[in-house]
């Protein structure tokens, strides 16, 4: 369906259940706070199954930038900076993490929450086989011992340095 049909759609089925509904206190640009009230069922919808989406077929560090990212760009439009080369820029990221992002998300509406149901994608970066830690030829689990080691370096150095400043 097209994308008007679609947020009519998703507005009827948010709002009969209570689903999108917003009251904040804002940060307003000039400092002071403000207090708004947003109905946006249809939206919400789409945004939480998009997020859903993002999480078989992002990887985890893009996955991670792009929230980060999501908080500077929803203040550079708030405070009105559309038309900025920032802004253009985060489009650009934004649509190169995009290009992936497709397939099939199922939610359950109640009561006010979103319930995912399942999300399938042909882009999909999970595999059941290679996720179960168990006997493959992706995963060695002799290989996490070494992993630990160097992962928790830094901090086994600072308690060192930190023991020793303390003597």
């Amino acid at each position: 369906m097209d994308g008007v049909k679609l947020i009519k759609t998703l507005n009827k089925l948010g709002g009969e259940n209570g689903i999108g509904l917003f009251d904040v206190v804002e940060n307003r640009l000039v400092g002071m706070k403000s207090r708004g009230v947003y109905e946006t069922p249809g939206g919400t919808i789409l945004y939480h199954a998009h997020e859903v989406l993002e999480t078989i077929c992002l990887d985890k560090e893009t996955q991670h930038y792009k929230a980060g990212l999501a908080q500077k760009y929803a203040d550079i439009v708030y405070n009105g900076q559309w038309y900025t080369p920032l802004r253009e820029a985060m489009d650009a990221f934004v649509d190169k993490t995009q290009e992936t992002v497709t397939g099939d998300v199922k939610l359950k509406l109640y009561k006010g929450n979103i319930i995912n149901a399942g999300v399938t994608s042909p882009y999909t970066l999970y595999s059941e086989d290679f996720a179960s830690f168990g006997e493959d030829d992706v995963y060695n689990q002799k290989d996490s011992a070494g992993f630990i080691n160097l992962f928790g370096l830094p901090i086994k150095v600072k308690a060192l340095l930190d023991a020793e400043r303390n003597k």
